[in-house]
């Protein structure tokens, strides 16, 4: 396999429209990275310039330690699994899995072999001699990756792979492509727009927002350690909660006051990061696993909408015009309409310049 790197790698489209700007990324090598963010990005276009499929308009990429932006994409040693998984209609499951190989003029048995293999690991050995429209769209979704497989590149690469598919497909479709990962020890980079999906399936994870890299970094970082109020919000599902307001001090203690009705006492753990940034405007942020309904609560509010899971209740209510969600496990019943008291975690809080919206 192989480490792919992109040095300053920008995508300018005629009329100076620029939909990548200056991306800097090094895949190493094994490395299962996950591009993801809204659409229009440039995550898609960015994996497409990977693998040749677009011109890089600035910047350099090296696959493997050999800079292939002149390399045409069938001599880049890269798979792509697509979204609409591309399958020929007329050739059988095997026929399309051998497609590519016979193209390169591999030998009849060696074929016959890397497609058995590809399909035994994916569970499709059954289904070899079938057309792709016999097939589930989760079956077909094997075969393309299968496709992939056989090929045995250096670099495999996704363009949100499992859109197609129902959520329950979805759920099991990421468990496998993960499961692929490290039977394959491959490189894999991995387009979605879930952000559900890069949580679970990435080694690390490239979240960009207007063409531009907002952080790169494990999961767990990712959702502990947002880098600015963009990262924090997408990020998390439910997603974070933000409210507007200023840092305050009085007689030794911190404050966010919301200029409205609402003081938040801040713990002292916080202080000496604040210090410097007393009267600064800012977004609050909270998750909304930190925020509890308890009889205890700092205040009340109404509820709006109760979505019961199951195992935890999805509570909504509104803060000065903002829509907050709490999310708990809490075992009473809760009503749209009645009053809930509220009780933040304040050693879980988030604080974001409103000018930059920037950590702090």
């Amino acid at each position: 396999m192989a480490e792919v790197k992109l040095v300053n790698v920008s995508k300018i489209y005629e009329g100076g429209n620029k939909a990548v700007h200056n991306v800097n990324i090094e895949i190493k090598d094994k490395e299962f990275v996950v591009l993801v963010g809204p659409s229009g990005c440039g995550k898609t276009t960015t994996l497409r310039m990977i693998a040749g499929l677009e011109e890089i308009s600035e910047g350099d990429l090296f696959i493997d330690g050999v800079r292939v932006n002149e390399i045409s994409p069938k001599d880049r040693d890269i798979a792509m699994v697509f979204q609409n998984y591309a399958l020929y209609p007329h050739m059988t499951v095997f026929e399309n899995m051998a497609f590519g190989l016979k193209l390169r003029k591999f030998d009849k048995n060696e074929i016959k072999e890397r497609v058995n293999n590809a399909a035994k690991i994916l569970g499709i050995t059954e289904y070899l001699n079938r057309k792709p429209k016999a097939l589930s769209g989760g079956q077909r979704q094997r075969v393309a990756v299968g496709r992939a497989i056989v090929r045995k590149p250096k670099v495999f690469l996704f363009d949100e792979p499992l859109s197609n598919l129902d959520a329950k497909l979805r759920v099991q479709m990421r468990t496998e492509i993960s499961k692929l990962h490290r039977e394959l020890n491959a490189t894999m980079v991995y387009v979605t727009h879930d952000q559900v999906e890069a949580m679970t399936m990435g080694d690390r994870i490239v979240i960009m927002k207007d063409g531009y890299i907002q952080q790169v970094d494990s999961p767990l970082n990712l959702y502990n350690k947002p880098i600015n109020k963009f990262v924090a919000g997408f990020i998390g599902s439910p997603a974070m909660n933000f409210i507007e307001g200023k840092i305050l001090k009085q007689e030794n203690l911190y404050f966010v006051d919301n200029t409205d009705k609402y003081k938040l006492k801040i713990p002292n753990t916080y202080y000496e990061k604040l210090n410097k940034y007393v009267d600064l405007q800012i977004y609050l942020g909270i998750r909304p696993e930190d925020i509890n309904i308890s009889e205890e609560g700092q205040f009340e509010f109404e509820s709006e909408v109760v979505e019961p899971m199951g195992n935890e209740i999805f509570l909504y209510f509104n803060i000065s015009g903002n829509q907050f969600v709490s999310r708990t496990n809490i075992q009473k019943e809760i009503k749209a309409g009645e009053k809930i008291k509220v009780l933040f975690n304040t050693n879980k809080l988030y604080f974001f310049d409103k000018d930059t919206e920037e950590s702090i």
